[in-house]
């Protein structure tokens, strides 16, 4: 449990560089109070919705859903980058993709981003790194009421603490998106995104780059994001064709077979690219690449452990099945 509550916050905050880990050296009090309103947003969400989601016994189409609805309530709500009208985050996005006081491309990337990095990806490396608990309920019907009440009161502290609020008429869209995603999550049959029985498909890399997809879609449309051939519809209609991409993927070449060395390497892929952004980050985030080579480190510890526990049998010479 304490494990995916660091872990919601760290993955898109620390290995990212929204949160600078060097700030724990010049200013360690306020980082301490930044990353602890991080795990009330971040990690009490994870934790509500992966309980939610073993209490109901749903699947990963669910976790998406309430994933994307997350981000609606991150960014829309908290923080308010979806309406911001100038300035970082956001950058050019507030114009490239913006109307009626939306950053509609930004809104699409981040909700995208944050159902898959911010909910997703933690609890798919907490299931892989604890599969004994996966199926446990971990909270009681008072802790869960006391996460949401802390979730809840991070958004209104972070939502006074910033501007650019959304307007009435967005405020009214915005929740309603989130209400149909959660409804319509909590109806999704389990089994929606299961892979196809018996072996895979692809080979180790293929699932790799499977998992890369996402976080090259959402760089593709922030590098070209302006340009006169990539209009904004062609941006998001890009990002959604990578994310498409790989969830195809996903559902007609990943099997059940050894699926949890697949799960590593799709895990592998969604990360690999932010330990890249480290690297590439390092001159204006000194110690990110510090945080990127922990990270990587304990991947492959990760990736070491379930191959001891899913060891694949060798044929011998004229055994059956052998070459």
């Amino acid at each position: 449990m304490l494990t995916l509550l660091l872990l919601a916050p760290a993955v898109p905050e620390l290995l990212t560089g929204s949160t600078p880990i060097t700030r724990l050296a010049v200013d360690p009090v306020g980082f301490f109070v930044g990353f602890g309103l991080d795990v009330a947003l971040y990690g009490t969400a994870a934790l509500l919705l992966r309980e939610l989601a073993v209490a109901l016994r749903k699947g990963w189409g669910t976790i998406l859903l309430w994933g994307a609805a997350y981000g609606i309530g991150e960014e829309g709500f908290a923080v308010h980058t979806f309406f911001e009208r100038s300035g970082p985050p956001v950058g050019a996005l507030t114009v490239y993709g913006s109307a009626w006081g939306v950053n509609w491309l930004w809104a699409l990337g981040l909700t995208i981003f944050h159902a898959t990095y911010s909910i997703a990806l933690p609890i798919l490396l907490v299931r892989l790194a604890f599969p004994r608990a996966r199926a446990e309920r971990w909270l009681d019907p008072g802790a869960l009421v006391l996460l949401a009440a802390v979730y809840l009161a991070d958004v209104v502290l972070l939502s006074s603490a910033v501007r650019d609020p959304p307007g009435p008429l967005q405020f009214a869209f915005f929740l309603t998106v989130a209400g149909v995603l959660l409804a319509a999550g909590a109806l999704l049959p389990r089994d929606l995104l299961r892979p196809r029985q018996g072996r895979s498909r692809l080979g180790p890399w293929g699932v790799g780059v499977a998992g890369a997809l996402g976080w090259s879609g959402w760089l593709t449309v922030l590098l070209l994001a302006g340009t006169r051939a990539f209009s904004a519809w062609v941006a998001a209609g890009t990002l959604l064709a990578f994310d498409a991409v790989a969830l195809a993927v996903v559902l007609t070449a990943v099997g059940t077979d050894h699926l949890e060395r697949d799960e590593v390497r799709f895990a592998a892929g969604m990360l690999i690219p932010l330990f890249l952004w480290d690297v590439l980050l390092e001159a204006a985030i000194p110690g990110l690449v510090v945080v990127g080579a922990i990270a990587a480190y304990l991947l492959y510890r990760l990736a070491r452990e379930v191959d001891r526990r899913d060891p694949i049998p060798r044929e011998t010479p004229g055994a059956p099945g052998a070459a």
